[in-house]
């Protein structure tokens, strides 16, 4: 065999074909067909995965896991019960007897598309996963069908599992029932609040009759108020009805869209809400259990959990109250408060936090929860001269001591010509020392104090949201029960307390002084479970310091003076070492509108406020005494007396008489005061005053106000104080506070007067003094 020959010549080389590059229509063409494939392949496993889960999940039982939802509110040691959410307040009732416009308004408010659509809403659906896709939180965009199975058949879990079930289940529920049945079904389970389950409880809960004697106004108030209970209940106050208000006008507007109403109809019910008669609530809201469940609430929707998982979600809470605390506050105000007086015009707010942790331990609201919701703990009102505390410290702090004097004649003259007098007009010297000041609570000389500091009302301001009295506008993370203090702002007067801060935020920011100058954030709720067992939340203290301790200390031995020489002398009857602040406050009508008392010893911070009919009405002439260290001063007494029974006695911490570089014409000195007034002696702190004619108890003491006793005997200490024949000051004290706080019942600090006036300062305004 033979191989084959090559031609003679040289090789020829093949040259490779070359390829022709892809166009661009032909690569989009090629990752669209792969792209269609990918996809038809992921809809038929998902096709067959929701096939696989619809064919094998039931409809459970629907009164399984529904009646153990009741949510369980606990005292601070997790075992005793203090109240409860959502007992299922329910009476089912036929679809005949349910009014047809209910029927409409719930349709027209949550699932327009109820008659027609499969039980489910596609769009509302992608619309959900896509946000929770782009780290939205979990949402819902259910359809009737779908709110009703989760309600009765599922958990309130959040997640992508339940919404798969959720879906399932409601297709089921679709193809099982009528649309009949599930409007039924769902009219006579979905949560309308105040306890009530179904729309015939509702009927009772807000209107006082059954659901089939509903009308127009009333039916389209309980679709509106059925998408979120606590934001549209209009017993809420003002804001909630305003709220209400708005939902309700929608809710019309879109009943007249699907034709359920005439647009005449509909005009004519939008003007005005329905009647709200006066209904008791459940007795498990009596007396303070219903103020206790709504401070829950409140952090608990702040904490993240809803009104469903309230509600509706088996929860345990365990809270920071204590029985103790809370019997406390109440019967410390039944025991102190003046007799005759009715709970629809007298207010009285209380509240106990606890230095270091910020716990509220106890408070008391207000007349019963089923007769007014508004928790005056929590409302507050004009904080008159307690705010003269952060006054002290913001001074401290910017170089001025306790020996530092200040202008307490009065009447002290701003430069626009605004007068500021001190109670009785009295003039306690030209330079009295902080001590005094504080003792006398002079407002002149904390006008003065304010003054001499650059900027001195903003750093006023700003030390006292350090030590927790919150702004008047709630910023970003707001803390503090409420998150805000209404008309807070850097005014001359600050200290002097035109603002409205609670009873809680006060006694807290007062117990950062107890603390040793470190605040740490109010808080009511503990630890919360689920109804699996699982701890959903446990509570981190927050704290940070506000103030040295020096300061601290030299603030708080101020404040025991008030207690030991001053206006607070009723405290002394507690038997251990405490100090604290009197005050009253004045309206635009200059008329005093609250008294205050706000201390505390080293173990617990108490503040009480009185004030009248809606919070800012006339005290003076109205109770026998209306001054902080009467009413007020008697029921911190009560309050803290029980409190602190069998608690060691605990001591203040000396002070230190922090001094910095204060500006020229405020130094300490030796000279007595030169008080141009007679100084009566003062009342004795045990008094059980009463009205020198007895007052006729009614709802409305402004038609017939009792006498009060001739010239109350305590300072009067805000921005507005009484005639110079109502009360004076005691005798000047006749210790310097450069000595060492005795712990007595002695007097603190004397003041260093001169009949002179001082040059320099930060207050070059003329001021007229009475010698």
């Amino acid at each position: 065999m033979t191989a084959k020959r090559r031609a003679e010549g040289p090789a020829v080389k093949k040259t490779p074909k070359k390829k022709t590059p892809r166009t661009w229509k032909q690569r989009s063409l090629s990752v669209l067909k792969w792209g269609s494939i990918a996809g038809l392949v992921g809809a038929l496993l998902a096709a067959g995965g929701f096939f696989y889960l619809y064919q094998s999940t039931d409809i459970p039982d629907p009164n399984a896991e529904f009646e153990t939802e009741t949510t369980f509110v606990y005292y601070d040691d997790g075992k005793t019960e203090a109240g409860r959410f959502a007992t299922q307040d329910r009476t089912s009732i036929s679809y005949e007897e349910m009014p047809d416009s209910i029927k409409d308004a719930v349709v027209a408010a949550e699932n327009q598309s109820f008659w027609s659509d499969s039980g489910l809403d596609p769009k509302g659906i992608a619309r959900a996963f896509f946000n929770n896709a782009s780290g939205d939180d979990t949402q819902g965009a259910s359809t009737i069908t779908q709110q009703y199975v989760k309600v009765l058949y599922l958990t309130q879990e959040r997640s992508y599992e339940r919404k798969v079930k959720e879906a399932i289940l409601a297709l089921k529920l679709h193809r099982k029932q009528s649309k009949t049945e599930i409007l039924q079904g769902y009219l006579n389970t979905i949560y309308f609040g105040r306890g009530a389950y179904g729309v015939q409880a509702a009927a009772q809960a807000y209107f006082g009759k059954d659901a089939t004697d509903m009308n127009l106004r009333q039916s389209a108030v309980l679709a509106s108020v059925l998408n979120n209970p606590s934001r549209f209940d209009p017993a809420g106050g003002k804001e909630s009805k305003r709220l209400l208000e708005g939902r309700y006008a929608y809710v019309l507007s879109q009943m007249e869209k699907l034709e359920s109403i005439t647009p005449e109809a509909a005009e004519k019910a939008v003007k005005r809400l329905p009647k709200f008669p006066e209904i008791a609530a459940e007795s498990t809201y009596g007396g303070q259990k219903g103020h206790v469940l709504e401070m829950v609430r409140d952090e608990l929707n702040r904490l993240g959990f809803t009104d469903d998982e309230i509600d509706g979600g088996g929860l345990r809470v365990t809270t920071t109250f204590t029985e103790e605390a809370m019997k406390a506050a109440e019967e410390g105000v039944l025991e102190a408060r003046p007799e005759g007086f009715g709970d629809k015009q007298l207010h009285v707010g209380v509240a106990s936090v606890e230095p270091g942790t910020g716990a509220v331990r106890g408070f008391y609201g207000g007349q019963d929860y089923v007769q007014s919701q508004y928790n005056w703990a929590v409302t507050g009102g004009q904080a008159g001269s307690t705010m003269k505390a952060f006054a002290l410290a913001a001074a401290i702090k910017e170089g001025f001591s306790l020996r530092d004097t200040f202008d307490g004649n009065s009447p002290y003259e701003l430069p626009d010509g605004t007068e500021i007098e001190n109670q009785g007009d009295q003039s306690y010297g030209s330079a009295i020392d902080m001590v005094y000041a504080t003792q006398k609570s002079a407002n002149s000389a904390f006008i003065d104090m304010t003054l001499a500091m650059e900027k001195g009302p903003q750093k006023v301001l700003d030390m006292a949201n350090a030590m927790g009295v919150p702004p008047a506008e709630a910023g970003k993370n707001a803390a503090g029960i409420p998150p805000t203090s209404p008309g807070l702002e850097p005014i001359t007067g600050i200290a002097l307390g035109n603002a409205t801060v609670s009873p809680i935020n006060m006694a807290n920011a007062y117990a950062t002084i107890a603390n040793e100058g470190v605040y740490a954030e109010p808080y009511v709720v503990e630890e919360v479970v689920n109804a699996d067992g699982e701890v959903e939340y446990t509570h981190e203290d927050s704290t940070e310091r506000a103030v040295s301790a020096d300061i601290a200390a030299d603030v708080s031995y101020a404040l025991q003076q008030n207690v030991t020489g001053g206006s607070g002398t009723a405290a002394l009857a507690l038997g251990r070492p405490a100090a604290g602040k009197t005050g009253t406050a004045t309206n635009g009508k200059g008329e005093v509108s609250s008294a205050w008392f706000a201390g505390y010893t080293p173990q617990m911070s108490t503040a009480v406020m009185y004030v009248r009919g809606k919070g800012n009405e006339q005290l003076q002439g109205w109770l026998p005494e209306y001054f902080g260290g009467a009413y007020p001063a008697d029921t911190w007494l009560a309050v803290m007396s029980d409190l602190m029974e069998g608690l060691e006695v605990e001591e203040f911490p000396e002070p230190v008489f922090v001094d910095g570089e204060a500006p020229p014409g405020y130094a300490p000195t030796t000279a007595p005061p030169a008080p141009t007034t007679p100084q009566p002696t003062r009342q004795s702190p045990t008094r059980q005053p009463t009205p020198t004619q007895e007052p006729t108890p009614t709802e409305e003491p402004t038609t017939q106000a009792p006498t009060p006793t001739p010239s109350p005997t305590d300072d009067c200490d805000g921005i507005l104080c009484g005639p110079s024949g109502s009360s004076s000051p005691s005798s000047s004290p006749s210790s310097s506070p450069s000595q060492s706080p005795s712990g007595g019942a002695a007097s603190g600090g004397g003041p260093s007067a001169s009949p002179s006036g001082r040059a320099g300062g930060a207050a070059t305004a003329e001021r007229r003094r009475t010698q």
